[in-house]
């Protein structure tokens, strides 16, 4: 007999408030002590209304990476028993509180009291998949009967107006118009922290579970070069260099600790790769778009909403807007948490019933890598 994999709970956590758009330079700060020239634009072409921030409006750190990890967890679990019970943790963020430990080693030491097998899952928004997929390998393959994926994110004090004055300054002292790249500031308005978790058992349990019926990761990376990237920067020829390539003069001056994207690249390659990774997927697994009640697109902005749905009607996949789900707007993008917040979201959203096909599906601009996961609804 197959071993079968279920998600058997979801939770999701959000420090303090919802920021609203009219409030995000209060937290954040402002660059050269001015309001942003592009904030309307972003917020206008990215849909999002409201995000939360571990800040407050001193730009104190309120909850660290770990900690909204590990609140996540015990809303998932509140019982110590049940965490007691725990066999694997599977983390993965963009952002970690430090380069060593590893994000699951801090996030079990905030959540959890006995010895488990922990593993740590690197790189931008896939990292939902990749720990999931982490998880659900552990189960199905008889190594637990329980695994929990832990996704969170704490960008917020990498987008600090203090991290970009820097660059500012040397753009005033050399006569440049001092205005921050448009591939550094857009992110400012987009991004969003928090936690999402989800439980992973070989049986299902009281109320709605959702079995795993497969999990697709696909990468393009040998066929592009970086476009999201953090603690790195291209150099004047055009190649990409670590942080330990630089020196503090240069690393202060291209603030090259701060996140940054190629919007070129990014509007060229995103989608079109997108629908790749969702069409080799399908046909991979024979299904087909009709039998999916649910479509959850983890996206950066409401910008490429329309652009990923013409683009998938353009090629015949039926997923039609209709079917899709997504809290963007309201939680703003909190990359590898996304998914799972928005699945956590609709699990509790009392509209799921026996059998409902729910498709996740999830890009990264890193270096362009997709994930699509199917899910199958069983209540008991």
């Amino acid at each position: 007999m197959v071993q079968k994999v279920y998600i058997t709970k979801t939770a999701s956590f959000f420090p303090n408030l919802p920021v609203g758009n009219d409030e995000m330079e209060d937290y954040l700060g402002y660059i050269g002590g001015k309001k942003s020239r592009v904030k309307s634009i972003i917020l206008r072409q990215n849909g999002i209304k409201t995000r939360f921030y571990a800040l407050d409006k001193e730009q104190h750190i309120t909850h660290s990476n770990a900690e909204m990890a590990a609140l996540s967890i015990k809303k998932l679990l509140p019982e110590k028993k049940d965490r007691d019970d725990v066999q694997v943790l599977c983390c993965g963020t963009s952002t970690p509180d430090q380069m060593l430990p590893s994000q699951a080693a801090m996030v079990h030491g905030a959540a959890f009291s006995h010895p488990m097998e922990i593993f740590s899952l690197a790189g931008v928004c896939m990292t939902s998949i990749a720990a999931l997929k982490t998880a659900y390998m552990s189960v199905l393959s008889g190594n637990s009967k329980n695994a929990i994926c832990s996704n969170s994110e704490l960008v917020s004090p990498v987008l600090l107006s203090k991290f970009f004055e820097e660059e500012y300054h040397f753009l005033k002292a050399i006569k440049e118009n001092p205005i921050l790249a448009f591939n550094k500031d857009f992110l400012r308005f987009m991004l969003s922290d928090g936690a999402a978790c989800c439980y992973l058992q070989n049986n299902v349990s009281p109320g709605v579970n959702l079995e795993i019926n497969w999990i697709e990761t696909i990468s393009f990376a040998n066929q592009y070069p970086a476009c999201m990237y953090m603690w790195g920067d291209y150099d004047e020829e055009g190649v990409f260099r670590s942080w330990k390539e630089f020196d503090g003069k240069e690393i202060l001056e291209k603030s090259v600790w701060c996140i940054k994207q190629d919007i070129k690249l990014l509007n060229e390659v995103v989608v079109v790769r997108f629908v790749d990774a969702i069409e080799m997927a399908l046909n991979k697994y024979h299904v087909n778009g009709d039998s999916i009640d649910y479509v959850i697109p983890h996206i950066s902005s409401m910008y490429f909403y329309n652009l990923l749905a013409e683009e998938l009607e353009r090629r015949d996949i039926c997923l039609p807007t209709e079917k899709w789900f997504t809290n963007l707007t309201t939680v703003g993008n909190v990359g590898s948490v996304a998914i799972f917040a928005g699945l956590d979201e609709l699990v509790h959203s009392g509209r799921l019933i026996d059998g409902n096909k729910i498709l996740l599906l999830v890009p990264e601009s890193g270096r362009f890598t997709y994930g699509v996961v199917l899910l199958t609804v069983k209540c008991a």
